[in-house]
């Protein structure tokens, strides 16, 4: 195991873990947006729905917010307890 094989691994894993957290960051704005202007077009269709509706646009944005802190435990997992750096190490050793 190189010096250059754990800098590969990890600058690999860095920039993996930034596509990641991007994609989560992305895919947060979508779903608040797509939450919120659904849930305005309910409110106008039907006002007397208006509390039924805030309450359910509430419970999936509590849903939708918990979302990216997953993925963010997730990228944290890959970025400071590298489960491949151990893959690369047992493979070598294999040989």
């Amino acid at each position: 195991m190189t010096p250059d094989m754990l800098a590969t691994i990890y600058a690999y894993t860095a920039v993996g873990v930034g596509v990641i957290l991007a994609a989560a960051g992305l895919g947060s704005a979508i779903g608040w947006g797509l939450i919120c202007s659904k849930t305005l077009e309910g409110i106008a269709r039907q006002p007397e729905m208006r509390p039924q509706l805030m309450t359910n646009m509430f419970i999936f944005a509590g849903l939708m917010e918990s979302f990216p802190f997953i993925i963010l435990a997730f990228a944290m997992w890959f970025l400071f307890a590298n489960p491949f750096v151990g893959a690369l190490a047992a493979s070598i050793g294999a040989l």
